[in-house]
């Protein structure tokens, strides 16, 4: 007698489903997790350093367009600590808590074993919440922002700034091709210069806070008033004036 052909499993109702692939989904991703062999520890530890830099330096590429945008600073943080906490997961506490898990042994082990990577993914998010909402000056760097149409492209002057008390002063390197620059904090006007060589002076308590940075724009225009070059500038990043420093330093001493 020949078999009768089996009939598919009937996938249920779509709840049903969606459970079952997620269940899953969430047991192959612990699987990846807590995969101990030395090949494994390497490509996740290189995985989450990649991530890690892309989300860190494209929030800051973003952020140099887009000041605004203030949950860019969260996915710069999550990116900034990825970088050191991603290895330190994989090589440091995944293998740790495997180790604990395979020695049977109660007390504080035990303890570490069942809840250890509870708690090194609640630090690490307290970590990025931290981090996002009072960023380090370590994790912020600027992009200069072109703009305009391609026959601007040849002027590209650097803008040089400094810190002196609560005083910033910058100056362009070339003034040539540049017919006025724009000084604003959060689309207040702070400075309009015409006339080269284009320097300007800019009080810190002036200067808008914007994310929990201090920051300013700077539009360098030409002749018919369109925007060639626009920088972005963070207080905290402004070195202060080398006098200053020297006086510190005698002071010090």
């Amino acid at each position: 007698m020949a078999d009768s052909p089996s009939t598919p499993t009937h996938p249920g109702s779509p709840v049903a489903w969606t459970r079952k692939v997620l269940r899953s989904a969430w047991n192959d991703l612990l699987s990846v997790y807590y995969a101990n062999t030395m090949i494994w520890r390497l490509l996740k530890t290189a995985a989450l350093v990649f991530l890690g830099f892309f989300c860190w330096t494209g929030a800051n590429l973003v952020l140099s367009y887009r000041s605004d945008w203030g949950f860019l600073y969260y996915v710069m943080a999550y990116g900034f600590a990825l970088l050191f906490w991603g290895p330190f997961t994989h090589l440091v506490v995944v293998p740790t808590i495997i180790r604990f898990r395979r020695s049977g042994k109660g007390g504080v082990r035990n303890v570490l074993a069942r809840h250890g990577s509870k708690a090194n993914i609640t630090v690490f998010l307290l970590l990025v919440l931290v981090l996002g909402s009072l960023p380090l000056g370590v994790m912020t760097f600027e992009f200069q922002v072109p703009a305009g149409d391609g026959e601007s492209t040849n002027i590209n002057p650097q803008l040089q700034c400094t810190q002196s008390g609560d005083v910033i002063h910058c100056h362009l390197s070339d003034s040539r091709g540049i017919d006025s620059v724009v000084v604003s904090t959060s689309g207040k006007t702070l400075e309009e210069i015409e006339e080269p060589p284009f320097d300007f002076d800019v009080n810190v308590n002036d200067i808008e806070t914007i994310n929990g940075d201090r920051q300013f724009t700077v539009e360098l225009r030409d002749e018919n008033g369109d925007t060639i070059r626009r920088y972005i500038r963070r207080v905290d990043l402004i070195p202060g004036d080398s006098s200053e420093v020297i006086a510190d330093m005698s002071v010090m001493t």
